[in-house]
């Protein structure tokens, strides 16, 4: 190996085990090195970026993000090695800096964190002066790897005392049991309504915000005659439970960024009569603790147009926190991006000047409505030499709700399949059929039409920037 080679070999371990430092020291104040640079990184990163780890990071999007900024710290170290002995402590106060001020935007902006960030950058700035050889470099690797293990130890043990106070904080309602579709138990068939635990997560933090309910206090603020600040209890005094169907922008074909659930939350018309929007009140902004904001139209929320609601509870518990704990804003119909803002702290009645984190990315402005879409969960074949086939599934078309669904084999005529009773036009439909196919290799394709008459569209289209589109296809031998 090169003198180069063994130097960056060398940096790399060193950066390792100051990042580990960091990271537990932050770790067992509960903060995060790691989640601070991560969350800059997905405010920060160009839109192809962003959009390119979302379509393949998928579901694992967070732990990628993780490995990725600790990667890209080692790498960074390695680079340091090889700049001249006078630029190294420079570099290795930059990179401090940098670290500390990242740890500022993690979800629960950490203090802690910055701790982490400065001993990081001091245990690198040590190690690169005077770590010397290839003995240095396994120790180094070796601590930092055992320290960044145990940082997360730590703070998935504190997350999961986080959730069991959130799950403390309830239940804040009766939950009526959910009534059976027709369809029964059929396996791989996904339920009725989507477990908590099963249940997508989407927003741009490696991990959630700790939030108190005790001290939390929903503020109503901005263009309004009456300010409002409003307990959990206070809420639910006024909760109603519905069933709909959530939907993430990034929800392409087939994919499981999507979810039924009974919620339980406020009517956003009930809040606003409340407060009383003040002339010139054009949008309401809904601000997280984590500092996301997102903004809807006013004035059809105020009407009941648009029945929108702050959540406080899932499936007849208080949200997890990693689904908003302790409120978030949902308004069925509109994809997640836009009316999925969690861990409220505040909204605020503003004019048409307020700018929204996703706008700032290329997004349109004005929500955008989900698509109707059909998901075959389900093609299995009857048994050995068996040419039946269950072909099974689950659709939507919010707010309008399901009007049919059809499959097709190998491109052929549309067939109508039988569906489930509907909970509700804003919840999705279980659907479900059999056939017979001659032996081979088949396509199968399903589709929707809403009681709107829309029919799914059939183009295939990335998310980026007016949501997905396509018909969900699969492929099967008999």
């Amino acid at each position: 190996m090169s003198v180069n080679g063994k130097r960056r070999l060398l940096g790399a371990a060193v950066g390792l085990g100051a990042l580990g430092a960091g990271e537990l020291l932050a770790a067992a104040r509960g903060g995060s090195v790691l989640d601070g640079i991560g969350r800059l990184a997905a405010d920060y990163a160009p839109v192809p970026v962003v959009e390119t780890m979302v379509a393949q990071a998928g579901e694992h999007d967070k732990e990628m993000t993780r490995l990725g900024v600790a990667l890209g710290g080692v790498a960074a170290a390695a680079g340091m090695a090889l700049l001249p002995a006078r630029l190294r402590t420079p570099a290795a106060v930059a990179f401090g800096a940098g670290t500390a001020a990242a740890a500022l935007r993690s979800a629960n902006r950490s203090v802690p964190g910055v701790a982490g960030g400065v001993t990081a950058a001091a245990l690198l700035r040590a190690g690169l002066r005077r770590s010397t050889g290839p003995r240095h470099a396994l120790l180094w690797a070796a601590a930092g790897t055992a320290m960044l293990a145990a940082a997360e130890v730590l703070v998935r043990r504190e997350d999961q005392r986080h959730r069991e106070v959130a799950r403390r904080s309830g239940p804040w309602s009766a939950h009526a049991p959910v009534p059976e579709d027709g369809l029964g138990v059929e396996p791989g068939l996904s339920p009725l309504i989507t477990p908590a635990s099963k249940f997508y997560v989407a927003d741009v933090n490696s991990r959630p915000p700790r939030i108190d309910p005790a001290q939390w206090r929903l503020a109503i603020g901005g263009r309004v005659a009456h300010r409002l600040r409003l307990s959990l209890a206070e809420l639910a005094e006024q909760a109603v439970e519905f069933d709909a169907v959530m939907v993430c922008v990034h929800n392409t074909v087939g994919s499981g960024r999507c979810g039924n659930a009974r919620w339980f939350g406020v009517p956003l018309t009930a809040l606003l009569d409340h407060a009383v929007p003040e002339a010139g009140a054009t949008r309401l902004v809904t601000r997280a603790a984590d500092g996301y904001t997102i903004s809807l139209p006013l004035e059809p929320l105020r009407t009941g147009e648009w029945p929108g609601y702050l959540v406080i509870g899932m499936n007849g518990e208080p949200l997890p926190p990693e689904h908003g704990f302790p409120a978030r804003v949902f308004v069925p119909g509109i994809y997640g991006q836009y009316s999925g803002a969690k861990w409220i702290t505040e909204l605020e009645l503003a004019d048409d000047t307020h700018v929204d984190y996703w706008c700032k990315r290329g997004w349109p402005v004005e929500p955008l409505w989900v698509r109707p879409q059909a998901r075959i969960d389900v093609a299995t074949c009857g048994g050995t030499n068996s040419g039946k086939f269950t072909v099974a599934g689950v659709a939507w078309a919010p707010p309008h709700g399901v009007a049919g669904v059809e499959i097709r084999i190998d491109e052929t005529e549309w067939l109508p399949v039988e569906l489930g009773s509907e909970l509700t036009p804003a919840a999705w439909r279980r659907w479900r059929t059999l056939v017979d196919l001659p032996p081979g290799v088949h396509t199968l394709q399903a589709r929707v039409t809403s009681r709107s008459g829309e029919v799914q569209d059939s183009a295939e289209r990335r998310p980026f920037p007016l949501g997905p589109g396509g018909l969900h296809t699969v492929t099967v031998t008999a």
